[in-house]
């Protein structure tokens, strides 16, 4: 088996899915991007940054090695059942030094394979057929090893369906991915279209950061009240102009006030801030902004959100978790499939 990770087909983001003919329609999971390679006894799982995924997961490696094809390369998203809902949380949880802890995780909440593409099957080469070639040999795989933990992605040819999908499952799949029939699988390239599923929450700003010289707002720091009444806080937006860096100071600076969160604060090392500690200033929990967000982690916005406007209408009291919409639960995925 070569030890060169395969390069994924990745996705250029778009605001709107073509509506011609000639694509395919894709749900967009919400997990880990992984090619799966066999050769006979060896078995590799990459990830989209060519790492192997494979030691995090055994319990996929040994359902791979269990299937009746003994030589393939199939593109898909490990995704992870977690209690009543697929939990990316669950998956980061796994990326962890100890044997023995992910040998205990697989057991307790084992993960899956959604396939959505294939690049190779028996002696075949499939990378340079077009998709919808790649697609009859997917299911023709999937037919032959039809088992736990490996799972079929859909597809459809209509755009109708791809807007049912986003709503079918309330707002938690991660978009819809577009594939032209014709074209070859052309990794390295984004070749694809994304259509991400964006939601808008109203939040409390509990705070700032500022800029390292000191002047200017860098970073709003967002809040929602949970039941008990505790402002917490959930993420953050740097979605600011230039322009309203230093006018946005002067307005935030007479707010300044303890403790500004009164729940889970912000602080500490991050990916956010290099894994330096980064101060920040509290308010008076006075003002609120609609922000846009894509995924929700645990019980706060995964990924930085976008500034969409301020809310003089909003009382901050109305600014609660339950706005935030959760990771796709299973009865969701199976409206989907």
């Amino acid at each position: 088996m070569t030890e060169t990770a395969p390069a994924p087909m990745e996705a250029k983001l778009v605001d709107t899915l073509p509506t011609e003919a000639g694509w395919q329609f894709e749900p967009k999971w919400d997990g880990f991007r992984a090619i799966a390679v066999r050769d006979g006894a060896d078995i590799a799982i990459w990830s989209k940054s060519g790492k192997r995924l494979d030691r995090y997961f055994p319990e996929l490696v040994a359902m791979l090695g269990a299937l009746r094809s003994r030589r393939f390369a199939v593109d898909g998203e490990i995704i992870l059942p977690r209690g009543d809902i697929l939990s990316f949380d669950a998956l980061q949880a796994r990326l962890h030094p100890a044997a023995s802890r992910i040998a205990r995780l697989a057991k307790e909440t084992p993960a899956q394979l959604m396939a959505f593409d294939i690049l190779a099957l028996d002696s075949e080469v499939l990378a340079d057929r077009p998709l919808s070639e790649r697609r009859l040999a997917l299911e023709r795989f999937y037919r032959a090893n039809h088992v736990s933990g490996l799972l079929l992605s859909p597809k459809s040819e209509a755009v109708a369906d791809a807007q049912a999908w986003l709503a079918a499952s309330g707002g938690a799949l991660d978009g819809v991915v577009a594939k032209r029939l014709a074209d070859p699988y052309r990794g390295g390239e984004r070749a694809m279209l994304k259509k991400k599923q964006l939601r808008t929450a109203d939040c409390v700003v509990g705070g700032f950061r500022r800029h390292a010289g000191g002047s200017g707002v860098a970073s709003l720091l967002l809040g929602l009240y949970d039941d008990s009444g505790k402002l917490n806080h959930v993420g953050f937006t740097s979605a600011i102009a230039a322009a309203e860096r230093g006018r946005l100071a002067d307005r935030l600076t007479p707010l300044i006030a303890a403790p500004g969160f009164t729940g889970k604060a912000p602080g500490g090392p991050s990916r956010w801030n290099s894994g330096k500690e980064s101060s920040w200033e509290s308010l008076r929990p006075e003002l609120v902004v609609e922000v846009i967000y894509d995924q929700v982690t645990g019980d706060r916005f995964r990924h930085g959100t976008r500034l969409l406007r301020w809310r003089p209408d909003k009382a901050p009291a109305q600014c609660t978790m339950d706005q935030l919409v959760y990771e796709l639960r299973p009865a969701e995925l199976d409206a989907v499939i």
